[in-house]
Order: structure tokens, then C-alpha cells, then sequence
């Protein structure tokens, strides 16, 4: 059975999935080397009313914090979505789509960086504790002007770059297929 899409798609795919999750885990351990580790801050680069630190965290949950303590339902959770993901491309033929191939190559980078935190590979604990944390490590920390943004890392920005180029897609309409046969004889 032929490809439904284009053979240099699995090679798009597979460069941004490592690319992002290689950016992302060197940011990390760049940032936690340097700084020290969890709960450190560089003060402001910027510091007006857009306002940027570097400043360590560790997430134990998801976006926002939220699940605090899932982390290793959400590591099980992340397998299934990357074997989705391949099927989806591969099997299913999206991979015909290059915006869908760029987007699900980001998603499936930032999955992977965020899993191996979770899975405590990072080797980073909570100050007092020698285990390694089952978390995230996050570092990028904005304010706007009253808004106090959720500190996080590349990986959860490729996650929403991606998940933005997933919803965007959604509303371009299908091409319409034509059934040989079925063309249109009133032409």
C-alpha cells in the first residue's frame, strides 16, 4: 500500500519531535545548572510593564499547576497521546497535511520533554528531600502588567504552539474528494 502523504513527512516529523525535545531538556538543565535549582530567580530582565525572570520551579502537576500530585497519571496519560499522535500521521494519513505534521511534531516534542521530568529522570529534588522529584522543571516566569503568568518551559510552549496549529486547522474545510465516476455531466 502506497503512502497517502509525502515520504519527507516522517522525516519533518521525527527532526521537530527531537529538535524540540533536545531544545527544551538542554534549556532546563542550562537554567536549573545555572541557577542552582528549584525556587532560585535571576530578578527582572525586563521590568516594566511587561516584566520577564528566569525563576525554577517544579510542577507536580499539569498547566497552571493544576493536578498537583498526578504527575505519574499524567506521564501514563502522555504514552497513549504520542502512539495517537503516530497512528493519527501515519496510519491515518495526516501526515498529508504539512501544517498538521508540523504541529503534532511540536506537540510530540514538548510531550516527551515534559514526560521525562515526570518520570523524575531530570534528577532535581524539592529542597530538604533526596529523592528526585516526579515533576516538571518550569523557568520562564512573565508578568503583564497585573497579570502574574504561570512560570513554564519550552516544552509547554511547543505543546500550545502546536495545540493552536490543531485548533486553527480545524476550521479550514475538507478538500472534497471526487469519485471517479461521479463527475458533474451537466458541464
Amino acid at each position: 500500500m502506497k503512502d497517502r502523504y509525502p515520504a519527507n513527512r516522517k522525516v519533518l516529523f521525527a527532526v521537530l519531535t527531537v529538535c524540540s525535545l533536545v531544545i527544551d531538556l538542554g534549556s532546563k538543565t542550562l537554567v536549573f545548572q545555572k541557577l542552582g535549582g528549584p525556587f532560585q530567580k535571576t530578578g527582572w530582565y525586563l521590568d516594566g510593564w511587561l516584566k520577564f525572570e528566569l525563576h525554577t520551579s517544579l510542577n507536580k502537576g499539569a498547566l497552571w499547576g493544576v493536578g498537583q500530585g498526578y504527575a505519574l497519571w499524567f506521564a501514563a496519560v502522555s504514552v497513549p497521546a504520542l502512539v495517537g499522535i503516530v497512528y493519527w500521521l501515519f496510519f491515518r494519513g495526516a501526515a498529508s497535511s504539512l501544517w498538521l505534521t508540523t504541529a503534532l511534531g511540536l506537540i510530540s516534542g514538548g510531550t516527551l520533554g515534559n514526560l521525562y521530568d515526570r518520570l523524575g529522570l531530570h534528577g532535581v529534588s524539592f529542597p530538604g528531600d533526596d529523592r528526585t522529584a516526579l515533576a516538571v522543571r518550569d523557568f520562564l516566569h512573565f508578568q503583564l502588567g497585573p497579570l502574574d503568568w504561570a512560570i513554564f518551559n519550552l516544552a509547554d510552549s511547543f505543546l500550545v504552539v502546536g495545540a493552536a496549529m490543531v485548533f486553527l486547522q480545524s476550521f479550514q474545510a475538507e478538500p472534497e474528494s471526487i469519485v471517479p465516476g461521479e463527475l458533474d455531466s451537466s458541464a
